[in-house]
């Protein structure tokens, strides 16, 4: 059985560490990361945290001075350690607000859970298979304060991979408020056309991914210019090749949506010399 870390104790899985009151459970307050761990180091673990710090201001926690990054990067190794998972492992850090009612919080504090989970040997190998998506038409993400954190109220995302199941696809796309490409419900969204990578921009509502962030300084290297826009529905259906990406896989290449089919030329020729850039 896999063990988890609650607020610096490590403890075997299956313990229960919060109680009915917890403002995480009632209100989703929190923040996560979704961090790969190859090798015993975690890639762009700078970037993540940097994030996550951010989010923490935004959602006004106030960490004490001894809650800091080395501390859980040094507590996250650990865990990976102890359940064997050094070689490749996906790491959940979730952070959220103890006890307390909407106004009257214990403290702001962050509380947090660490969690490790296998990843399998072809982790770092290009999807042979293209992925199936489509649109989810259902609920909108909007885009405001919010919109670029990953934070724990994750509702139209939940809702999108339960559409994506029943429909028999891999993932879903969310379309923001005014009908326009936000990103999937794992992954930011990349299209390319005519030698340029396109990408919804942060202002669509799109969660601010520390894979995007890291592609879009890499790319250009590569001959391929990256612009943030706002991108449509046609756009999508016009462009030659698309893929997805997150922090545990970086590309992922989509073969279909609807009666639209894509080709991964260009997205073959860049996946080695892309993944060798992240550290």
């Amino acid at each position: 059985m896999n063990h988890f870390i609650f607020n610096g104790k490590m403890m075997p899985g299956g313990i229960p560490v919060i109680g009915a009151s917890n403002r995480g459970l009632r209100y989703g307050d929190g923040l996560f990361e979704t961090i790969k761990c190859v090798n015993a180091k975690l890639q762009l673990a700078n970037a993540h945290f940097a994030r996550l710090w951010k989010g923490m201001s935004v959602l006004k926690f106030k960490p004490g001075k001894h809650f800091g990054p080395e501390m859980l990067e040094e507590e996250i190794l650990a865990l990976a350690k102890k359940n064997g998972h050094l070689a490749a492992a996906r790491i959940r850090l979730t952070l959220f607000r103890g006890d307390g009612g909407l106004y009257d919080a214990v403290n702001h504090q962050p509380n947090y859970l660490i969690e490790s989970m296998p990843l399998p040997e072809a982790h770092d190998l290009l999807n042979q298979n293209g992925l199936v998506l489509g649109i989810y038409p259902e609920v909108s993400k909007n885009s405001g304060l919010l919109s670029n954190l990953k934070h724990n109220n994750y509702l139209p995302y939940v809702l999108a991979a339960l559409y994506a199941k029943e429909q028999q696809w891999n993932d879903a796309i969310l379309l923001n408020e005014h009908g326009r490409l936000c990103d999937t419900t794992i992954a930011n969204l990349y299209l390319l056309k005519e030698e340029t990578f396109y990408t919804p921009a942060l202002s669509e509502g799109c969660v601010a991914g520390v894979m995007r962030e890291h592609l879009n300084s890499q790319l250009p290297g590569l001959g391929y210019p990256v612009t943030e826009t706002l991108l449509t529905v046609d756009d999508l259906m016009q462009c030659e090749e698309a893929f997805l990406s997150n922090s545990i896989h970086p590309i992922r290449w989509v073969h279909r949506i609807g009666e639209k089919t894509f080709t991964n030329r260009t997205i073959q020729q860049i996946y080695h010399p892309l993944c060798s850039t992240i550290d």
